[in-house]
């Protein structure tokens, strides 16, 4: 019998129209009141039956398998070429719990004997795609008073040597393709004492990095021998409080250096269990992980998996095959992001533009689904499932009942498609490092829930606060609107080492101010609107949210990537355009009167050069733009279309896929400044 109230139920009688409600009495000048969740008693971690820490979430996730799968890969059956099994091999529970306590044990008497070690904390990283050896030994650290310091997978040198100067981290556990890097850097990172090669490579390979360790004062150990030292020497798993550090999560900034969000045992355990509330699915609790393990969404939503007993399989680490692992491992939960699922979507409508009876038949089957969808909130149907979208489902593995989505926005029109098509509850949210990716998702069979992101889940209460300059009030009719402020024991202490931004952030009430704009509907529902920073003034001195126009032409389907800018000297605004290359080839096809393939890269580069195919993009996004009700001087003029998309590795993106604006400016600057060169288009006269 368990002593935790693990999954708690979604309440038959929740009512959707109020789903979030205002404190009585806390009302201020300025702000809203202070809104929570109505559907479960608010969720601390004093509340009776809940995770505390993280060790909690392991015991009882190791009681519910019974000894069952926990971490699973697809096995590599050929280098040249690449090819992977169709299936995944597993190891269980117990398997793991061995490793774990092996792997923490080791850490644990190499930082008591002085031979790691020498910082504030005992830090110790991880740099690797995500793999079984990624989580095993996190789970190795939360078990022995450890903190984990993640660095991202594509971090440049300047973030990766930022990050373990500034954690002081004595020991950073690697895949063998990063270890040259890090030994490279050695003698910029002094405080560097040991790295841990977790994956096998073949001996002479390793000895080679060995030696070249050796020479820079490093020691490079395989973690098997690492793993056999702990095991040889075991130490009992230290019960961490709840205030204990677990983590220092460094967010990938668009400027500047990251900062180290510090996240305790008793901020996540929090966190984990306030998302397993309405978390409902069958024995068979499947997920596959994908999502980089270094960012807070993956590895809260891989621990709620953890906290039911489940198995987590994970991907190849290859984009192009991410389908593929998911038909070959079938999972039952996926969080996912809206750039994975606007693929599927635009897919989808190309199906759905096909002429003759096809083409009818998926219209017909989609606006049938859609009318029930709005009306009851359902989303699976006898008939049309079969003749039209188990095909789509199909391409998930075909078993996902319930899918996770934040990070991003995604169009009310592609969310309502996807809860139809893939006939699962699709959970949209919001949340951000510093309040362990959890503030906010969707009620299940919420029938009119696309275009929010749901109200506050049960252990984060919010409000909002007035942002003058942007003209957004607590007081704004139909609905408030305001910087959306965020507390609850889910969320941060701070910034490591960084007083001045800690206090920017978390007020003397313990408020986080996020930086964001929200507006809380009729039904208490938040939406993302805007966003406190990235405002600019045009030269006739309007105000644009350049992120909140991007997030509007990003619904265009024809769109894969965009970004905006203006100039204070300039009266209008360009956008650099990488289209999607599905919906462009049917656009230029019908331009050129001839078939333009979707994967004809070369004939596609071409096409995008042609003023005649500029002009017709731009007018694609005049219509997205005018269906939202942009204003003039909020439309996009003139835009540059490339194929190359915007990616970190062009230092276009950060690792969490947030746009670098100075960056990405500065790559595109002539293009930019030669769009404004020319003549103002006459019809932009009328702003």
């Amino acid at each position: 019998m368990s002593q935790f109230n693990v999954i708690v139920p979604f309440p038959e009688d929740a009512d959707y129209l109020k789903q979030a409600a205002e404190v009585p009495g806390t009302r201020k000048p300025g702000q809203t009141g202070h809104y929570q969740c109505t559907a479960y008693p608010f969720l601390t971690l004093q509340s009776p039956g809940t995770f505390t820490n993280l060790l909690e979430i392991w015991e009882e996730g190791l009681r519910c398998s019974e000894g069952g799968p926990l971490f699973g890969h697809r096995p590599l059956i050929s280098k040249d070429p690449i090819k992977y099994a169709p299936y995944y091999e597993w190891e269980s529970w117990p398997s793991v719990d061995v490793r774990r306590r092996a792997i923490g044990s080791a850490f644990y008497r190499l930082f008591k004997n002085g031979e790691l070690g020498g910082g504030q904390l005992n830090t110790v990283g991880i740099w690797s795609r995500n793999i079984p050896e990624w989580q095993i030994i996190d789970l190795g650290l939360q078990a022995y008073s450890l903190v984990g310091v993640s660095l991202y997978d594509t971090l440049g040198k300047d973030s990766v040597e930022y990050i373990i100067n500034h954690a002081e981290t004595s020991v950073v556990c690697a895949t063998s393709d990063h270890i040259p890097f890090l030994l490279k850097l050695a003698p910029h990172v002094p405080i560097l004492k040991m790295v841990i090669c977790m994956d096998d490579i073949p001996e002479q390979a390793f000895s080679v990095l060995k030696a070249w360790g050796n020479e820079k004062g490093v020691r490079v150990l395989p973690l098997h021998e690492l793993q056999e030292m702990g095991a040889a020497d075991l130490v009992e798993p230290i019960k961490p409080t709840p205030n204990q550090l677990a983590t220092i999560c460094y967010t990938s900034g668009t400027t500047g250096n990251p900062k180290g969000a510090l996240l305790t045992h008793g901020n996540l355990a929090n966190a984990v269990h306030a998302q397993l509330h309405a978390y409902s699915l069958n024995d068979d609790r499947c997920a596959i992980s994908y999502l980089p393990l270094a960012h807070i969404y993956e590895r809260v939503m891989a621990l709620c998996n953890m906290a039911v007993g489940g198995r987590i399989g994970f991907s190849t680490g290859d984009p192009l095959r991410l389908l593929e692992d998911m038909q070959a491992l079938r999972p039952t939960f996926v969080a996912a992001v809206p750039r994975v699922l606007n693929r599927i979507y635009q897919a989808a409508m190309v199906a759905a533009q096909a002429p003759g009876p096809k083409g009818w038949l998926f219209r017909k089957a989609a606006e049938a689904k859609l009318q029930q969808l709005h009306a009851t909130g359902i989303r699976t149907h006898p008939i049309w499932d079969r003749l039209v979208f188990n095909k789509i489902a199909a391409v998930l593995g075909g078993k996902v009942q319930m899918m996770a989505c934040g990070s991003a926005p995604i169009s009310i029109t592609a969310m309502d498609f996807l809860r139809i098509s893939l006939g699962c509850d699709i959970l949209e949210g919001y949340g951000m490092t510093e309040n362990g990716g959890s503030c906010t998702h969707v009620w299940p069979r919420d029938p009119t829930s696309s275009g929010t992101v749901g109200p506050p889940i049960p252990n984060m209460e919010l409000k909002l606060v007035d942002v003058p300059a942007m003209g957004y009030t607590a007081e704004d009719k139909p609905n408030p609107r305001g910087e959306i402020c965020c507390r609850g024991d889910g969320c941060f202490i701070g910034y490591y080492k960084d007083e001045n931004n800690t206090k920017a952030t978390i007020d003397e009430d313990g408020w986080v101010h996020t930086g964001d704009v929200g507006e809380f509907d009729g039904c208490g529902r938040l939406k993302i609107v805007d966003r406190v920073k990235n405002i600019m003034k045009l030269a006739q001195g309007e105000y644009v949210a350049v992120e909140y126009i991007e997030n509007v032409y990003s619904s265009c389907p024809l769109v894969a990537q965009l970004f905006v800018h203006g100039d204070s000297l300039q009266s209008y605004l360009l956008a650099i355009v990488v289209p999607d290359p599905v919906p462009l080839s049917a656009l230029v096809s019908r331009l050129y009167g001839k078939t333009v393939a979707s994967d004809d890269a070369k004939a596609l580069q071409e096409a995008v050069q042609d003023p005649q195919v500029n002009a017709a993009v731009l007018a694609e996004l005049t219509k997205q733009a005018q269906a939202a009700q942009l204003k003039g001087f909020e439309m996009i003029k003139r835009i540059y279309v490339t194929m190359e998309p915007f990616t970190v590795d062009n230092g276009c993106l950060t690792p969490t896929f947030k746009m670098r604006r100075k960056e990405t400016y500065t790559k595109y600057k002539e293009e930019l400044d030669a769009l404004y060169e020319n003549p103002l288009p006459p019809t932009s006269s009328k702003l």
